[in-house]
């Protein structure tokens, strides 16, 4: 593959929907090579290993071959090898550079926008930008689609190459998740009880009976779930009841009753008032909203 980058033209539309592409590229450094090649970026982008830089907006680099080095205000110089991906936030000063006897290949995407900033600010923490992805094909294969998209233009090209942004930060996120998850018990414990409350949506659930199938005390399986998920057992399940139960009214003719049934509301007159105080709207109303 040659070498090629682009830096977009945003206009006001891409902005006002909230998320747009700014850059996307593919360099292959040869050893002993300068980095970067000032010739190649706008003057917002170019920097040097000594003063280094502070961007606006987010990116991803995704290094495929050979090794460097990254540093940044909230972390210590780290050793970048092939199959890793780090993080490029806002505001926050950093610089990186391939190994001279080394060189690297790498790929990169900037975004920005308002639900980038919701996302990334929930998703990642600037200080730990680095996930170790390996030599992902999803990622490889998304990466190369924005590459193709961007290099042909077409119209409406910008919510294609932010859409396949998004799937990029979607595979780095469940990758980060399943780097944890293997890396604490406390984890696979929570994930399997989710599957259990997700299958368990009709149906009363005692969490001190859930939390005996795990060699952890209720005390502790109880706070680790929150830590987790933001949420008690209890308040998790009452979530998605609920939601399943909003989707039922939209998508389905059953009554409100056979709805409240279907989700594990006995009564009624319960199940109004947990729906309204969840989503600020009863159910019937919501029903007749949606006819």
């Amino acid at each position: 593959m040659n070498n090629y980058h682009k830096y977009l033209h945003i206009r006001d539309i891409d902005r006002d929907l909230g998320f747009y592409v700014t850059t996307v590229g593919y360099n292959k450094i040869d050893k002993h090579t300068q980095y970067p090649d000032v010739s190649q970026h706008p003057e917002d982008h170019v920097f040097s290993w000594n003063k280094g830089r502070i961007l606006d907006g987010y990116y991803i680099v995704f290094i495929t071959s050979g090794r460097g080095v990254f540093e940044s205000a909230n972390t210590a110089p780290q050793v970048i090898e092939s199959g890793m991906c780090f993080l490029l936030f806002p505001g926050i000063w950093h610089r990186y550079k391939p190994d001279p006897a080394f060189g690297w290949e790498e790929y990169w995407v900037g975004f920005n926008g308002n639900y980038p900033q919701h996302v990334m600010n929930r998703l990642f923490d600037p200080r730990s930008p680095f996930i170790k992805t390996g030599l992902s094909k999803d990622i490889m294969a998304a990466f190369t689609q924005l590459l193709g998209t961007v290099s042909q233009a077409q119209m409406g090209y910008q919510q294609i190459i932010a859409g396949t942004t998004l799937q990029i930060i979607g595979l780095l996120n469940r990758i980060n998740l399943t780097e944890k998850t293997d890396n604490d018990p406390e984890s696979i414990w929570v994930s399997k009880a989710i599957l259990t409350l997700q299958s368990e949506l009709a149906n009363p659930i005692r969490m001190e009976d859930l939390a005996a199938e795990f060699p952890i005390s209720y005390s502790k399986f109880r706070k680790s779930f929150k830590r987790l998920t933001g949420k008690s057992p209890n308040q998790y399940h009452l979530d998605l009841r609920l939601d399943k139960a909003e989707e039922l009214l939209k998508t389905t003719h059953l009554t409100v009753t056979e709805i409240g049934y279907h989700t594990g509301f006995d009564s009624p007159f319960y199940f109004s008032r947990l729906f309204k105080k969840k989503f600020g709207i009863s159910p019937k109303t919501l029903r007749g909203s949606s006819v």
